[in-house]
Order: C-alpha cells, then structure tokens, then sequence
C-alpha cells in the first residue's frame, strides 16, 4: 500500500515528466541537455533520467533524438534539402552522430531515406502520414527479412 505523500510526489513527477516530454516535443531543434531540462523542473538529473525511463521506457537524450529523427524524416520526404541542411535543422550539430542515429531508427541511412521516400506519403492526411513514418525508438529498425532457401 503505498503512503499518501509518496503517491502525491510520485504524481507531482508525472507532471513535470510532462513538462520535460512536452519542451522536447516544442524545443527539438534547440541545444538541449538533460542537465538544462531537468534544472527547468527543479529535479537533479540522475533522477530525470530514471523517472523519465520509467514512465517513458526510454532516456530523455533517446525521446529527443526519436522527435529530431521523425522531424528529419519529413524534411527528407521533401526532397528539396540536402542531408546536412535538414541535419543541422532539427537541432544535431554532428552529421556522423545524426546519420548514425537515423540509420538506426530508420533502417537505412539519410541519404537512402531521401532518395527512396519521395511520395510515399502523397494522398494521406498528415496524421496518418505521421503515425505511418515514424521512426522505430530503441535500435528496433526492421532488419531486411532473411532469405529462406
């Protein structure tokens, strides 16, 4: 059974998980840390960082970067920006580290994505076109199907 303060501070870090997944979703493109985010909510790091793994599944740096890559993927569906334009637009500073994650998420690398995407969601409502491309969170890309012989 659990005390009624715990459940009042296990409550009251709910909603600022909230506050720091929803400045994430905002402020994407923005230099952001977990330090600076968890400041923002008046939490020490170390303990953002677990709660947010709680109640999320994933670290705040891996929601942050699963919100860039899914905004990268639309710029890239476009097909009017190079990867390095739409890599320093949603916030990465290193091209190396944005197509490594990408590629990760995604499957294939930026440039392929690009290439490949191109009216693949033509005709659909944005919110379905969003559901259907976004990016696959913790290293879970589809690996190509095996060959049976």
């Amino acid at each position: 059974m659990t005390s009624r303060p715990a459940e009042v501070e296990r409550l009251r870090d709910l909603a600022r998980l909230r506050r720091v997944r929803d400045r994430i979703d905002r402020e994407y493109a923005q230099p952001l840390d977990v330090e600076a985010l968890a400041r923002g909510v008046n939490m020490s790091a170390g303990h953002l960082s677990r709660q947010f793994r709680l109640a999320y599944g994933e670290s705040p740096y891996s929601y942050l970067m699963t919100r860039r890559i899914e905004r990268a993927m639309a710029l890239l569906r476009r097909g009017d920006v190079s990867v390095t334009e739409v890599c320093f637009a949603v916030g990465c500073s290193s091209l190396g580290t944005f197509s490594t994650r990408f590629t990760e998420l995604v499957g294939v690398p930026p440039s392929v994505y690009r290439r490949d995407s191109a009216g693949e969601v033509a005709g659909m409502s944005p919110c379905v076109a969003r559901q259907v491309t976004r990016p696959v969170r913790n290293r879970e890309a589809r690996a190509s199907e095996p060959h049976l012989t």
